[in-house]
């Protein structure tokens, strides 16, 4: 990790932007285009990158690949799973 001054300043733009150290960005593998999100705290303001995808749970997602057909025994899968697992190991 990159070595940072104890305490870095920045400026806050007309347009409300802040340019983040880019030794800051390097530390954190913030790249152009990161998405980050803003907490206001008591002392401050916290920024946390952003998850990449929105928090699910099970039951949001359940069913949502439906699969039309008669159900296969675990047999059946693991078979699959193991025909699949070989084709890919050829490539």
């Amino acid at each position: 990790m990159a070595a940072m001054p104890e305490q870095a300043t920045t400026v806050v733009s007309t347009k409300g932007q802040v340019i983040l150290p880019k030794a800051i960005r390097d530390q954190r593998h913030w790249s152009t285009g990161t998405r980050l999100t803003v907490e206001n705290m008591p002392d401050g303001v916290l920024l946390k990158s952003a998850p990449l995808f929105p928090q699910s749970s099970v039951e949001a997602v359940f069913g949502s690949l439906a699969y039309k057909g008669t159900a296969l025994s675990v047999d059946d899968m693991n078979a699959a799973v193991a025909a699949e697992a070989k084709r890919h190991a050829r490539n």
